[in-house]
């Protein structure tokens, strides 16, 4: 086994991680969301948050780094269109998905409250329900395309 095959193997499980994560963050919020069960969506959107902080943010770290280490290792210029139209893609993703997360802890917070309180949910809760869930669609997009350019390399 390379080097390069194994940064290569950390960089695909990465992506996987990633578009994982997503995935199943996204089924079980909007699971939850349908219950419009208060108790039951604080409960979900703890465990989202906790999973984005360990699974996702860790796979967001790493991608960058395998990236680097492959091009170094591949002698691939910086200058690829395919490669900047990832990086490109990757701050998208980020800047969907940075709001995301704190959508998801305030969603959370305010299940939380409202089932403490034996209330409904607030209707700022479905405020951030329907912009999380408009943030999801370029923020993962942007993922897929960026997944179809690594393996593709079209230009």
């Amino acid at each position: 086994m390379t080097l390069y095959f194994l940064v290569k193997f950390l960089h695909v499980i990465g992506a996987i991680v990633i578009l994982g994560t997503g995935t199943g963050i996204a089924f079980f919020m909007l699971m939850a969301h349908r219950t419009n069960d208060a108790e039951f969506i604080a409960r979900t959107a703890a465990v989202v948050v906790i999973a984005d902080a360990i699974f996702t943010l860790s796979a967001v770290i790493l991608q960058p780094v395998t990236g680097g280490l492959l091009m170094m290792l591949s002698a691939t210029s910086l200058t690829e269109r395919w490669l900047l139209a990832s990086l490109a893609l990757y701050g998208v993703a980020g800047l969907f998905w940075v709001p995301v997360v704190f959508m998801q802890i305030e969603m959370r917070d305010l299940a939380r409250k409202a089932a403490e309180q034996c209330n409904a949910l607030p209707e700022r809760y479905f405020v951030l329900f329907r912009r999380w869930f408009i943030f999801g669609f370029p923020g993962f997009g942007a993922t897929m395309l960026i997944l179809w350019l690594m393996i593709a390399k079209p230009f």
